[in-house]
C-alpha cells in the first residue's frame, strides 16, 4: 500500500486514481469517522475527468497517529508534505466537514496549492447544540466504546431520508465504520478538534472560485453559518433538500454533478 512518510516518521496512507497527462487534479479531505473507502462512489464517477488524491489524515484509516499532538495547522503540513511529495504544485480541493476546515486552512497558509474548492458540511459558528454532540462522543469514548459511540452517531451525520432508505444496512455500515477507526486516534482527534482555532480566524476571500455544499437535513450545520462561510470567501452556497451531513454518501449523484459543472467551468 501507498504511504508518504512525514517529518515526525508518521506514514499517511494514500491512494491516486485516474492518473493521466492533463488531467486537473482533486484531493479529497475526510470528515470525522472517514477513511479513503468514503470517497470510492463519488470517485467512480469523476475519474475519468480528474487525477484523485485520497488520503487518510493523521489518526484515520491506514494512516499513523503519530507523536505530536493533533492540531488543525499538522493537519495543513501533513497535506502540503504530500502533495510535494506526489509532486503536485496545484490541486483542487473537496473536504467535507474536518476535511473543509482543513482545506480553508491551507488555502490561507498556501494559497498558490489551491485551485478550487468545495466545502461540505461547514458553517462559522458551531452551534451549541453541534458543540456538546462532539463532546457526547468524545464523553462516550472515554466510557464505553468506539462502537457505543459510532451508534450515537450516526444518526446526526445521516439524513432521515438516508437512514430510513438504509436501515436494513445500517447495522453493517456500523460494524464497517468501527472496523475502519481507532479508539485512540478518534478520541485524540475530537480532544483536539475542541480547540480549533475559530473558523472566522483563517475565512477569507480566495484566488480560486469556492462552492459550499449544506444539507437541509444537517443538525451540526447552519444554513446562516454556510451562507456566511461562502460569502467571506467569495463564493457561492448551495443547499441539498432531504439531505443531511454525509453529502457525497447521501446524494453521490446530485453531488458529482454540480461538482463536475463547478470545476469544468
Amino acid at each position: 500500500m501507498p504511504y508518504c512518510r512525514m517529518r515526525d516518521d508518521c506514514s499517511l496512507y494514500f491512494e491516486i486514481l485516474g492518473d493521466g497527462p492533463g488531467k486537473p487534479t482533486i484531493t479529497f479531505l475526510n470528515g470525522t469517522l472517514q477513511t479513503t473507502v468514503y470517497w470510492k462512489l463519488v470517485s467512480k464517477k469523476l475519474v475519468d475527468h480528474f487525477r484523485l488524491v485520497i488520503y487518510d489524515a493523521r489518526g484515520q484509516g491506514e494512516s499513523d497517529l503519530g507523536s505530536t499532538p493533533l492540531s488543525l495547522q499538522l493537519h495543513v503540513e501533513d497535506l502540503k508534505a504530500l502533495l510535494f511529495e506526489l509532486d503536485i504544485p496545484r490541486t483542487h480541493l473537496i473536504g467535507i466537514s474536518h476535511g473543509a476546515r482543513v482545506a480553508l486552512a491551507l488555502a490561507k497558509d498556501a494559497p498558490g496549492l489551491v485551485s478550487r474548492m468545495v466545502l461540505c458540511s461547514l458553517s462559522t459558528r458551531a452551534t451549541y447544540r453541534a458543540r456538546m454532540i462532539v463532546r457526547s462522543w468524545y464523553e462516550i469514548l472515554q466510557r464505553h466504546s468506539l462502537d457505543a459511540m459510532v451508534w450515537a452517531a450516526v444518526p446526526l451525520v445521516f439524513g432521515r431520508n438516508y437512514l430510513k432508505e438504509n436501515q436494513k444496512v445500517l447495522e453493517r455500515l456500523v460494524k464497517t465504520i468501527v472496523r475502519r477507526n481507532k479508539t485512540d486516534a478518534l478520541r485524540a482527534h475530537i480532544e483536539a478538534i475542541q480547540h480549533y482555532p475559530p473558523l472566522s480566524s483563517f475565512l477569507h476571500k480566495t484566488a480560486g472560485l469556492v462552492l459550499v455544499i449544506t444539507g437541509e437535513d444537517d443538525p451540526l450545520v447552519t444554513l446562516d453559518g454556510a451562507k456566511e462561510v461562502a460569502s467571506l470567501c467569495g463564493g457561492r452556497q448551495v443547499e441539498f433538500q432531504g439531505v443531511g451531513h454525509s453529502i457525497p454518501a447521501e446524494a453521490p449523484n446530485q453531488f458529482t454533478a454540480l461538482v463536475l459543472d463547478f470545476l469544468s467551468n
